[in-house]
């Protein structure tokens, strides 16, 4: 069974925050300047601020600090023990406080994150599902899926999808106690918000299902008292609620606050719930703060603030569709997300604007799908009107300049959003000084001009393409039915900048996720086997490792072309509804690395390519002293013994019975190798090997009786030999060593043909490098449309309990 080095999801993230990292976008430090909430400093440039969460402005407001001060000076700057035992003075005041705030008792926690941690586990029975809105806060995900370790079923959904939740509901009522649906009253990137009354119906209808909310972006600034976006619209349902809110933020202080509308389910969660029992509580300071900031909620004066963010909030609003600036949602929030599409524009954009005096925050993968990014731009009672309309005439400036700078566009922007955006007048982006030649078979191109270019380079030489098309182009099963995309583009010379082959076929969304995740998935499979597997262009073919992309770098026009090329994939894509975009099998470190981080394609580890290069000695004990010596005593352990036992053939072709034997060989292999979830290749890919001139059969027979054991299907490209695919029949495997025993026969036979490498490909890499490969580290570079299916797949694996 082959090992794979399987991508890691913080790997993956890692890589993209090391780019915005280099273009001074995250982990920004302040100036320790006076700080007065309507300005930032940063490098000593004095910025107007729009990327705070306190959309009220009250953590800097004189009554509330001096309560955060005299706390302190009165129990000090901590209060070291459980609230389990006592509490410090102070919480009885605030607790009473936030009582006459809600109406009800209410739980004071440290965060939001505790919050979750301490009341899920309470609130969530072992018969119980969770139906997670996809965009729900991280925080409540995480608190979620640690539910699955004592079994129970956690689902995610798409966005605001009411009609999938309805679905679930009929679908998990017979076999669930409750259904929990958790999601965000105001979600923190697009500002936009669950959709109540939708909710409201399904709970009339389905008095299973149990609300939960994230609702620490819509405290303060909105509801009776302050309470929040939510609370008041749930007093009929408040028996089957539960809301999380904070007290930092928009509030002030510090900390957060549990509404459990069951008294029960409140005692339990006050009890023992987890952090509140094993963690220290609130500090003085912030306790302090808080009570302060609960008077003042409870006066008249938040009317009052509440009603001048409004103002400042339709001012942006109608500036910004004044300016026909794309801007995603469209609500009653202080949050705005200002589309950019591709990772390269959303920095440029927030450069410029920092330059400009101006400090928002760019919201980027994971937090939204790599090429969806934009500018999360926020609004607050410290901002002027003045502010905001100097904002808004320099994104109006700025904006169609980036779009341009970037080779991005509105059509783009629409569809990567699925929503329409107004156009506003943009500069002209033509690239008529480019050509731009595509193909649909390869027999429509220059058979020496392919050549030139990737002759010795796996099975990508131009008789390697023919052959691949011969076989998937025309396919009845849709698995097997490839269309295929041959890019050239050239300057006004007529020379060539950059050529590519891609092909549309029908992947298996875990094809590199780990060994478990696949086998649950093709559990499924048996009933429905096109259960989550989705149409995908990628550069080269699931039928052939390396990469057929050649590109001019040193051209000046180079980057103008990949720009074309990625254009004419995207509109491709679009037309095709395609789910995702992948450049494979590119080398650690590419010199694309960062046009593709700026195009917004995620990096994602690929299994390594095993490469043999010496293939230059005379006999076996020189190809002995070429390897390790750790290398050697294996061949002599678990080669050289069993070479008597077997001999090995080179068959041009095989006979319909041979054929067979070796298509059922190749099944076998495929059965165990989930760890690379591809579907398995049809017998007629096997039927065109055995009548192409560049095809041959290495099979492996014993000696006695002449039992077929393995057979490797090998290609001929140049100097280059290519063992494909193998197939084994198991039963003997051990007893004769195949799999050792073909690898080897593969350097001999390319050594006959005076071949100068082998090219071994991907999986089983430690059999390989012991007898002497090269292992080559590869990555792809992916661009879905949306996280959804990654996220998907990522929460099985952080668990490894599957419920699919």
């Amino acid at each position: 069974m082959a090992q794979l080095r399987h991508n890691h999801f913080l790997d993956t993230v890692d890589a993209v925050f090391n780019h915005a990292r280099a273009q001074h976008i995250l982990h920004l430090h302040a100036d320790p300047a006076g700080f007065d909430g309507r300005f930032i400093q940063i490098e000593g440039q004095r910025l107007k601020h729009f990327g705070t969460t306190s959309y009220l402005g009250l953590g800097l407001d004189e009554r509330i600090k001096k309560a955060a001060i005299s706390a302190i000076e009165a129990y000090g700057t901590q209060f070291p023990l459980s609230k389990t035992y006592i509490a410090h003075p102070l919480y009885q005041e605030l607790e009473t406080l936030l009582e006459a705030m809600y109406g009800r008792p209410v739980i004071v926690t440290k965060n939001a994150t505790l919050a979750h941690m301490a009341a899920l586990p309470v609130l969530v029975g072992d018969a119980d599902t969770v139906i997670l809105d996809h965009q729900v806060h991280w925080s409540v995900q995480d608190a979620a899926n640690r539910l699955k370790l004592r079994g129970v079923k956690v689902l995610l959904i798409r966005h605001n999808r009411m009609d999938l939740l309805e679905a679930r509901l009929q679908e998990l009522g017979s076999t669930s106690h409750k259904i929990w649906y958790m999601a965000d009253g105001v979600y923190s990137m697009h500002g936009d918000y669950a959709p109540l009354e939708a909710l409201k119906r399904l709970a009339h209808k389905y008095k299973q299902l149990q609300l939960y909310f994230d609702d620490v972006h819509g405290m303060s600034w909105a509801g009776k008292h302050g309470t929040g976006v939510i609370y008041d619209h749930l007093q009929e349902l408040l028996p089957r609620s539960v809301v999380i809110g904070t007290l930092s933020k928009t509030f002030g202080a510090n900390g957060a606050l549990i509404i459990c509308g069951d008294l029960d389910a409140h005692h339990k969660i006050k009890t023992f719930g987890g952090p509140l029992t094993f963690s220290a509580q609130l500090d003085p300071a912030s306790v302090g703060a808080a009570i302060a900031a609960a008077r003042l909620h409870l006066t008249s004066e938040l009317n009052d603030w509440q009603q001048d963010l409004q103002k400042r909030v339709v001012c942006f609003n109608a500036l910004l569709k004044k300016y026909k600036l794309p801007l995603v949602a469209v609500t009653d929030a202080p949050v705005f997300f200002l589309a950019t599409g591709v990772p390269e524009t959303g920095y440029q954009l927030t450069r410029r604007l920092l330059d400009r005096g101006y400090f928002v925050n760019m919201g980027l993968f994971p937090a939204v799908p790599s090429k969806n990014t934009g500018l999360r731009i926020t609004v607050s009672l410290k901002n002027t009107l003045e502010d905001i309309q100097g904002l808004a005439r320099c994104l109006q400036e700025e904006y169609p300049r980036v779009l341009q700078a970037t080779g991005n566009d509105f059509d783009q922007l629409s569809a990567a959003f699925k929503q329409h955006f107004e156009v506003m007048p943009m500069p002209d982006t033509s690239l008529a000084n480019l050509s731009l030649i595509v193909e649909e078979t390869i027999e429509a191109v220059d058979q020496s001009l392919w050549d030139t270019h990737f002759k010795g380079f796996g099975i990508l030489d131009w008789e390697g393409w023919r052959f691949v098309e011969q076989v998937f182009a025309q396919a009845a099963l849709p698995e097997h039915h490839w269309k295929f995309k041959y890019l050239q583009i050239k300057d006004a010379q007529g020379e060539l900048l950059l050529l590519a082959a891609f092909t549309q076929s029908l992947w298996k969304e875990d094809v590199l996720a780990p060994l478990q995740i696949s086998e649950a998935i093709e559990k499924k499979r048996i009933k429905d086997p096109y259960y989550l597997c989705s149409e995908v262009l990628s550069l080269g073919s699931l039928f052939s490792d390396g990469l057929p992309l050649y590109l001019q770098h040193e051209h000046p026009q180079a980057t103008q072309a990949l720009n074309m090329m990625l254009k004419t994939l995207e509109d491709y894509s679009v037309a095709q509804n395609l789910s995702q975009l992948v450049f494979r099998d590119l080398d650690l470190g590419h010199a694309l690395d960062a046009w593709f981080n700026q195009k917004g394609f995620i990096p994602v580890a690929m299994p390594e390519t095993a490469l043999v290069t010496s293939l230059d000695w005379k006999n076996q004990e020189a190809y002995l002293n070429d390897l390790s010596t750790r290398s050697r005593k294996h061949f002599k352990r678990d080669i050289l013994p069993f070479r008597n036992l077997v001999h090995c053939k080179v068959q041009a072709q095989l006979s319909d019975v041979q054929l067979q034997l070796a298509y059922g060989m190749y099944q076998q292999v495929k059965a165990r190798n989930l760890a690379l979830n591809t579907f398995t290749y049809p017998y007629r890919l096997f039927e065109a090997m055995n009548t192409a001139d560049q095809w041959e059969f290495l099979v492996l027979y014993a000696r006695e009786g002449e039992q077929f054991l393995g057979v490797l299907f090998c290609y001929r490209n140049g100097t280059t030999y290519v063992p494909s695919l193998i197939g084994m029949e198991y039963t003997h495997a051990a007893t004769y060593k195949t799999y050792r025993q073909l690898l080897y026969e593969s350097l001999l036979r390319a050594r006959q043909l005076h071949c100068t490498q082998v090219d071994w490909g991907i999986s089983a890499n430690f059999e390989k490098r012991k007898l002497g490969a090269q292992l080559l580290p590869k990555q792809a570079y992916m661009r879905r449309d949306g996280n959804f299916m990654m996220d998907y797949i990522e929460a099985q694996h952080q668990l490894k309990t599957q419920y699919l």
